[in-house]
């Protein structure tokens, strides 16, 4: 059973990457009578700011050595930490050796992952690769019940207020939350290293899959009301909405922050000025333009009526012209690149909504693995980076596709990636006209797809699917999904190909007149 007492500290060690209010705090702890012990820059910093310290090496009697590799890996700091203070024989021994027993233990840990992150060679990782900190982080978590370990510089001050109020101890139920906090510290340390080396040998899927993440916020609450959430971070950072920085608006949403995600993924796939309209995870209509205020008109023309309280996501600096557009629908969450100060200043008058910026946009090629649960355990595999180019190409009927419906059929498949299965695309003149999404049948997303471009075209107007290009994320498995779009007017078609009726479709696409391309390639998305 733990130990319920609480911990007075009189001797603290202390020896850390992050020096965070580290001064203000060793000059607490000096205050209130606690020895410091101490190694390197902790040393140093805390010396040059009237702080005093021992030195690990005169605590110990044993010099630092390889490099500084060995200088707290010894018996009077790991018997100091691990001690029992209720067990005879631990005391005996300490005694014995001149162990003096050490009550807190403030380490995090080298900066590996800043170290990765700046494109460091692996030698320099390597180096970076911290063994003394996590010893005496797990050591102090582990005995906890007599030692207060302190990983997160954002602890000193509940720290500092219980040590006032307790005459210099630490309850056991701090004690207790600090050897968690130290524990999760050790764990995700150790799986950045784990993966990095993973990678390094080309392995994506090896014998242990390690992830760690570190808690940005809780959530109100989850999918649902009843359902609790939170963010986590992962790093190195990818641009996007976890790091992407708040402008205005309120509390962002788990559904905010999902639909959002999907909406920057999707915009983050083109080159020329794009605009994304999400709802529920699936785009209303995708437009490219010159100018993003006209990709802006183009992207919400696809559906105007689900585009309302969705998600805007644009690929370039957000722009006045475009604010203004975007002021006259009630939307959710802006997402962008960055913000001129004219666009701000028009989007700050609707309060209600939250813009972000990223900093940059997300890289579509980049590598990574998503996971899935399952009962028991959970799905892993590679994160759809796989895009398709007009080399990649099979044309497959009589007709070849003319340079627009090439575009086209480009422009719709790299939308229907981003589409949930089973999906059906429409583009004209690099813009939606008409999305099907999510349906159990091919030709029934055909059917809404068209559906929806004949009610956003208005009674008495031709459906823009008319001479329109139509991407299916994944293949006709019979010709009466294709045929369904050719009734909606679509002239040319892009879809992977794969089925074993390929030759059917082809047939029923030539007999319309269609010109058809394989991809190799599908984009299922469920």
């Amino acid at each position: 059973m733990p130990l319920d007492t609480p911990v007075t500290v009189k001797r603290a060690l202390i020896s850390v990457s992050d020096k965070s209010g580290l001064v203000a705090f060793g000059r607490f702890l000096s205050e209130g009578g606690v020895e410091i012990l101490s190694t390197g820059g902790s040393a140093r910093t805390l010396a040059e700011a009237g702080v005093p310290v021992v030195e690990v090496a005169a605590h110990t009697g044993f010099p630092e050595i390889m490099d500084g590799r060995v200088k707290t890996l010894h018996p009077k700091i790991h018997g100091g930490i691990l001690a029992r203070r209720d067990l005879p024989d631990h005391l005996a021994a300490m005694e014995a050796h001149g162990i003096a027993g050490i009550d807190m233990v403030v380490s995090n840990l080298y900066p590996f992952e800043a170290t990765l992150a700046s494109g460091a060679d692996f030698d320099t990782c390597v180096e970076n690769i911290d063994i003394g900190g996590p010893a005496m982080v797990r050591a102090a978590a582990k005995n906890h019940d007599f030692v207060a370990i302190v990983t997160d510089p954002g602890d000193y001050a509940a720290i500092e207020a219980e040590m006032r109020e307790r005459d210099g101890a630490v309850s056991a139920g701090l004690r207790r939350r600090l050897a968690m906090t130290a524990f999760a510290h050790t764990a995700t340390y150790d799986s950045m290293i784990a993966r990095w080396l993973a990678d390094e040998e080309g392995e994506t899927f090896p014998g242990r899959l390690t992830s760690a993440g570190v808690l940005k916020q809780t959530l109100r609450y989850g999918e649902n009301p009843h359902q609790n959430a939170a963010v986590y971070l992962q790093g190195p950072a990818r641009p996007g909405v976890a790091s992407a920085e708040q402008l205005q608006g309120k509390e962002l949403s788990y559904n905010n922050l999902n639909d959002t995600n999907a909406a920057f993924e999707l915009v983050s796939e083109f080159d020329a000025p794009t605009v994304a309209i999400i709802k529920h995870a699936n785009p209303c209509g995708v437009a490219s333009r010159e100018e993003l205020a006209a990709a802006y008109g183009e992207a919400l023309a696809c559906d105007p009526v689900s585009a309302f309280g969705g998600i805007i996501a644009v690929n370039r600096s957000l722009d006045a012209a475009t604010a203004e557009e975007v002021a006259k629908l009630f939307a959710e969450v802006v997402i962008a690149p960055a913000v001129d100060d004219d666009a701000r200043e028009v989007l700050a008058a609707k309060k209600n909504l939250r813009l972000l910026i990223t900093g940059a946009m997300a890289d579509p090629a980049a590598p990574g693995v998503v996971t899935t649960p399952l009962a028991g355990g959970f799905l892993a595999q590679s994160r759809d980076n796989g895009r398709i180019a007009a080399e990649d190409l099979k044309i497959v009927t009589r007709r070849a596709p003319s340079a627009r419906e090439m575009s086209d059929m480009l422009f719709a498949f790299r939308v229907a990636k981003h589409v949930k299965s089973n999906a059906i695309v429409y583009a004209r003149d690099g813009a939606t006209v008409g999305i099907g999404a999510g349906q159990m049948s091919r030709v029934d997303s055909s059917r809404i797809a068209a559906w929806k471009a004949r009610e956003a075209a208005g009674e008495g107007a031709a459906p823009k699917t008319e001479g329109a290009a139509v991407a299916s994320d994944a293949f006709f498995p019979f010709a009466d999904g294709l045929l369904a779009a050719a009734e909606a007017g679509a002239t040319a078609v892009i879809q992977p190909g794969g089925s074993m009726r390929d030759d059917e479709v082809i047939a029923a696409a030539d007999e319309a007149g269609l010109a058809m391309a394989f991809t190799g390639m599908r984009h299922f998305r469920h």
